[in-house]
Parts: C-alpha cells; sequence; structure tokens
C-alpha cells in the first residue's frame, strides 16, 4: 500500500490502528464504506440480545463489542492481536465490557450468543471453530455470523477475490450447510445496499463510473460521498441471497 491510512482523531492516550486490509476501522473517512458496512449488523445484533451474556470473537478495534455492551449485560471481546487488543482495552471502556487477548480457537467462556463478524472467510477449519463455539454456548444460545458473499465479492467465475487474507469465501447455500452441520437451526439473511448506496449502484449501471471519471468529479465526489455513508445505507431481509453483499447467518445451539 503506497498510503498508510491510520486512524484520525482517538482519545488521549489510545494509540490509533493502521488500516492493514485484515480488519476495518472506524475513523478513517476513506474506510467508512466498510466500517458502516460492518456496524449496520452489529447494531441489528445489539437488538437482539438485551440482558444476555456476549462473547465477540475476532473483536478487531473494539467498536462492535462497544456497541454489543449497549444493550447486553455483559460482553467480552476477544482477539489476538496485541495491537488490537490494547487499543480497544484503552478506548471502549464500560463496567459491562472487557476484552482478552486469546485466539477463537482456545477462549471458551460459557455465554448465551457468540458473534463472529467477518472473519470465518479468515480460517482454516471453520467447522471446528464452529463446534467450538457451540461448545460455549449455554442452553437457548445463539451464534451470529457474517460472511462476505462470493459472488459479488470476487470476479465473475472465480472462486475466490483477491484479498490475500482471505482463505475460503462462501456462496449462500454452501455458508448455510456449514452452518447447519454444527447447529440445531439456522437462518441466513442478506445484506443489501440501501437509500443512497442503492441509488449509487443503479447510478453506476446507467454509466456513472464514466461519468465522473470525464467531467473529473472521482475524488471531490467520493471524497463527499464515501464518508457520508451511514447504517441507514444498508438493509438486511432474506430473499434473493445470491445477491447479498454479506451473509448473516442466526445459529441455534
Amino acid at each position: 500500500m503506497g498510503h498508510e491510512y491510520v486512524q484520525l482523531d482517538q482519545p488521549e492516550g489510545v494509540p490509533p490502528l493502521p488500516l492493514t486490509g485484515e480488519r476495518t476501522l472506524p475513523d478513517v473517512p476513506e474506510e467508512n464504506y466498510w466500517y458502516r458496512r460492518h456496524l449496520v449488523v452489529y447494531e441489528w445484533i445489539a437488538e437482539r440480545i438485551e440482558g444476555l451474556r456476549v462473547v465477540d470473537m475476532a473483536c478487531g478495534e473494539g467498536y462492535g463489542s462497544n456497541v454489543l455492551a449497549s444493550a447486553a449485560a455483559g460482553v467480552v471481546g476477544v482477539d489476538a492481536n496485541p495491537e488490537a487488543h490494547e487499543h480497544a482495552r484503552l478506548r471502549y471502556v464500560r463496567p459491562n465490557l472487557r476484552f482478552e487477548r486469546d485466539l477463537v480457537e482456545s477462549f471458551g467462556e460459557p455465554c448465551d450468543v457468540v458473534v463472529f463478524l467477518q472473519t470465518i472467510e479468515h480460517v482454516e477449519d471453520a467447522g471446528a471453530i464452529l463446534e467450538h463455539f457451540n461448545s460455549m454456548l449455554l442452553p437457548g444460545g445463539i451464534a451470529y455470523i457474517s460472511t462476505p458473499n462470493l459472488l459479488t465479492l470476487a470476479p465473475p467465475g472465480a472462486e475466490k477475490s483477491d484479498n490475500p487474507w482471505h482463505v475460503r469465501e462462501y456462496r449462500a447455500a454452501e455458508f448455510r450447510r456449514l452452518c447447519e452441520d454444527h447447529f440445531a437451526k439456522v437462518e441466513v439473511l442478506g445484506l443489501f445496499h440501501a437509500r443512497k448506496l442503492r441509488a449509487h449502484q443503479l447510478a453506476i449501471k446507467l454509466g456513472w463510473d464514466s461519468v465522473h471519471k470525464r467531467l473529473r468529479l472521482t475524488k471531490p465526489f467520493y471524497d463527499r460521498f464515501t464518508p457520508a455513508i451511514a447504517s441507514s445505507d444498508f438493509s438486511l431481509r432474506t430473499e434473493n441471497l445470491d445477491g447479498a453483499l454479506d451473509f448473516v447467518a442466526v445459529c441455534h445451539a
């Protein structure tokens, strides 16, 4: 990467994290699309976990664990990366939130909910990890697992995108089957563009990409458009999963 993007405007004493491509970050204007695309799923889960004990696996920078802690009885954010762990611990301070530096394969504290977003595509043995999550869940527990859709992430016909951090990417049926192999009941939703992102998607189909380049508007337009993207510019639904950006599996133990 020629230019390194680093988080802006961090609280005093909190070391900013660089954007590596392995995780998404808040407070990086150029990354706002991906940050909001992940955040909306955390917000959706937070509406469903009031009063429960939650483990947020591979929590990265910690923003998602913080969102979950706004509703849950208690949240543990787990990440093996020392810089991410230190940043999260210092930045997000709540009485019902703590961060543990550990591997997702070895952290095993019993809980009501496991959250594992946009990470299963990074692991070699996804089945073993899902089995581990199921073993952590108390009776009636739920795991929320998300992953990008191979069909909308990779070039047509490719078996994987060029993301070097991804080991395997999934189609909807493959992802559902993987989750059903390890959980008693599974529902899969898709994340889609809404509002201004949907309008932008339609504009691209109508030739917007050639227009902004020809008029030399690319940088000024996207310098305004990207930071303005909000969670409300995405929606979760159950139909047309092959066209989704990401899948979210709701897995009942």
